[in-house]
């Protein structure tokens, strides 16, 4: 489920896989911009988790540019989002799932929607 995820991320959100430091578990840190935003780790074996979570987490958020190219992208790949407007700010949001049942928002600016 981790490399499903991390090319999930890499694929579709646009994140990178970079150094990681030689934890004992297995997993990737992604990157955006240089810095390290998300941390893919197995779970440790004496964690009490379900073998095949669902819905892990309620969802990630990243500030994004080129919004068509990324609806483009999810309509390719059959994934189905919806959009919705931030009252007052007029920011522009995307919101879907990633394999493991788990929240994305992609934040647009809005020259930018």
């Amino acid at each position: 489920m981790l490399d499903e995820l991390r090319d999930f991320y890499c694929e579709v959100v646009g994140l990178e896989v970079g150094d990681r430091p030689p934890f004992r578990s297995f997993g990737y840190w992604l990157y955006a911009g240089g810095q390290a935003v998300l941390h893919l780790s197995e779970s440790r074996p004496t964690e009490n988790r379900p073998a095949q979570p669902v819905g892990t987490f309620d969802h990630a958020a990243f500030q994004c540019t080129g919004r068509a190219a990324y609806e483009q992208e999810l309509t390719r790949r059959g994934i189905q989002y919806r959009t919705a407007l931030v009252p007052e700010t007029q920011l522009l949001q995307l919101f879907f799932s990633d394999p493991a049942g788990n929240g994305v928002e992609l934040n647009f600016e809005n020259e930018d929607a």
